[in-house]
């Protein structure tokens, strides 16, 4: 894989999983660079649509592009959480979301997101609008420097980061990936073996930049509204705090309301929405042998049930 590839994870399961009517509607809500978007429409007949949505402008072009060469296809700037403005009153048969970071955004050191390559303190996925990360470091308070540190990147020392960030911060601004890492790097008194001490603060700012779990959560939320009867919807999560989300979510809706203990009820009474696809599956060992950062990736399925 050359360093600005892009390798769609779980593509074969994701695509498989998700395509349920050959002419159906679908929606890759993490267009990319159309890795899944293009399994997708290979999959699909003649009548099928896919929409595809991201928030990078870098993605949208290329979706533009791919939109010129397949009718079939149209591509919509902004947030899955927005799904229902992509899809213009359609129902969806199948959503795919992979919530991890593409490997340009990461490779691309100008991006920010990068605590390896030195680059602008940016981490923004569309970098045309709202706050950079190297703003919000330059005038959050400490208390909220570490409550995201440990809320977003579940990093025990971020107390210790934060006041890192601060003090560093008060003799010049921090405005460069590596010099952010540096900072994070010395205050961190436990490095993990295999592990960037600065992974999991990094992690943390970015999701808080780019509000992702509030876009999830806004996903899920209207996942039933936008799915069509069987409709599928596929995510594919990086880390506990999305696949917690996204398991909690699928397990409250094929469960269903809750009565109390020994109450005599019917299945109608449960008024479920959702029944699961399989279990969570993970990348095969040859898939990892290809891209590494595959490791860390689960997928999840589930059917809407009218």
């Amino acid at each position: 894989m050359t360093q600005d590839a892009h390798y769609s994870v779980l593509l074969a399961e994701s695509i498989e999983a998700v395509v349920t009517d050959p002419n159906g509607c679908y929606v890759d809500g993490t267009f990319g660079r159309g890795g899944h978007t293009r399994a997708l429409l290979s999959a699909l007949g003649p009548d099928a649509t896919v929409i595809g949505i991201d928030k990078d402008i870098d993605a949208v072009e290329v979706g533009n592009t791919l939109a010129q060469e397949d009718a079939r296809f149209e591509m919509f700037h902004g947030s899955f959480a927005d799904m229902n403005t992509a899809l213009s009153g359609k129902k969806a048969t199948g959503i795919l979301v992979d919530l991890g970071v593409s490997s340009p955004q990461l490779d691309q050191a100008e991006r920010g997101f990068s605590f390896m390559q030195d680059g602008p303190l940016d981490m923004r996925m569309d970098n045309t609008k709202g706050m950079s990360a190297a703003d919000w470091v330059s005038h959050a308070k400490e208390e909220d420097i570490a409550n995201v540190i440990w809320e977003f990147g579940e990093e025990r020392f971020s107390r210790r980061m934060a006041k890192a960030v601060v003090e560093a911060r008060q003799k010049k601004p921090i405005t460069r990936t590596l010099e952010f890492a540096e900072i994070i790097k010395q205050a961190n008194p436990n490095w993990e073996r295999h592990k960037h001490p600065a992974t999991r603060a990094f992690q943390g700012v970015r999701i808080f930049i780019n509000n992702e779990l509030g876009d999830l959560k806004a996903l899920l939320d209207n996942a039933l509204d936008v799915l069509d009867s069987h409709g599928r919807l596929a995510v594919i999560s990086f880390h506990s705090l999305e696949d917690r989300m996204v398991k909690r979510f699928f397990k409250e809706q094929t469960r269903g309301k809750v009565f109390p203990k020994g109450m005599p009820i019917t299945e109608n009474m449960r008024e479920q929405t959702l029944k699961l696809v399989g279990k969570k599956c993970k990348a095969t060992r040859a898939e990892l042998e290809e891209n590494i950062r595959s490791r860390s990736a689960v997928l999840r399925v589930a059917e809407k049930l009218t």
